[in-house]
């Protein structure tokens, strides 16, 4: 599977969870394990940084750096969601894989806000970012928690063989104890730091 195809697939899956959020569970505050650097965030601000992170697929993949796109896309504190959450992130969303599917070259150089990789590996970083989220979303609003089965192979695929390195970096949290035999998803969540028996 490509980084491209794991890519489409994690962002599909975050909108498809997007849409079951209840008009009266916008506001809710997130537990701060799902935003510990921005504690007491609302699930409002949670979907609308992914918003934010979204709008900036198109010019980045484009090669554009942070100065050529200025504020165009507003503040990543801001709100890109209006009064019509789920269709403004369903918009953003078709926006990024329309840019996503679009592309021929995975190893050209794209630009970011802690320095310059290859397409492939910028990919990786943001897919991750949303395929957890998934997970994390649907848990926090009492829907379906199980994730497609093709997209949770791409994400081990991806993760697994860059695991340790990752936590080394503090983007994992440790990793939990599963059985050797336990689903996919379950080895996923906890390679990922979170315990899938909760």
């Amino acid at each position: 599977m490509t980084e491209q195809e794991v890519f489409i697939l994690a962002d599909e899956a975050l909108l498809s969870v997007v849409k079951q959020i209840k008009d009266d569970q916008w506001d809710l505050a997130v537990p701060i394990e799902m935003t510990p650097r921005q504690p007491g965030s609302t699930l409002r601000q949670v979907i609308g940084y992914h918003a934010y992170d979204d709008a900036w697929v198109p010019d980045t993949l484009a090669g554009k750096t942070i100065e050529e796109v200025g504020d165009a896309h507003g503040d990543p504190q801001g709100d890109l969601l209006g009064d019509e959450p789920q269709a403004a992130f369903a918009a953003v969303v078709a926006a990024a894989v329309s840019a996503v599917r679009g592309l021929v070259d995975l190893d050209k150089v794209v630009h970011l806000s802690y320095g310059d990789f290859p397409t492939r590996e910028y990919l990786m970083h943001i897919t991750y970012f949303r395929g957890s989220r998934v997970y994390d979303i649907a848990r926090f609003i009492g829907a379906d928690t199980s994730l497609p089965a093709d997209l949770v192979q791409g994400l081990w695929d991806e993760l697994a063989p860059q695991a340790e390195e990752w936590r080394k970096m503090g983007v994992f949290g440790p990793a939990v104890e599963v059985p050797e035999d336990a689903p996919l998803q379950d080895r996923l969540l906890a390679l990922t730091g979170r315990d899938p028996r909760r």
